[in-house]
């Protein structure tokens, strides 16, 4: 949905429940014209749903989200300052085919973002 559009994914390192993916968002996208005009901010709804895709693109299967325990959001994600983000997630799947995720962005050197949540395979 986002992904090659409003983001690119730099680069992707996946390894036993753990990745690590350096994003590259557009910071002339159509979003920030109304989050906010002047001033663009990374909406809170576009961030979870990179996350979804991050995940989904590292698995290779599609997701959706059930639960979300835990989202805090920390500090601006400004595209105009620096348009790199760094993403980093780890996450544990069980045999009822629920992936328990725990992650954070990383923007301009200090956590931004924080999440603990289950995505359902599906």
């Amino acid at each position: 949905m986002l992904k090659d559009n409003f983001y690119k994914i730099a680069s992707l390192n996946h390894k036993d429940g753990a990745l690590d993916a350096i994003l590259d968002i557009d910071k002339n996208h159509q979003i920030f014209e109304g989050h906010f005009p002047g001033q663009p901010v990374l909406p809170g709804a576009v961030i979870l749903q990179i996350v979804k895709e991050v995940l989904e693109s590292a698995l290779g299967y599609t997701i959706r989200l059930k639960k979300a325990d835990q989202i805090k959001f920390l500090g601006l994600i400004d595209p105009q300052i620096d348009s790199l983000l760094k993403l980093e997630l780890s996450y544990n799947q069980t045999d009822d085919n629920l992936l328990h995720v725990i992650g954070s962005f990383v923007f301009n050197d200090a956590i931004s973002f924080k999440f603990k949540g289950t995505f359902v395979k599906l």
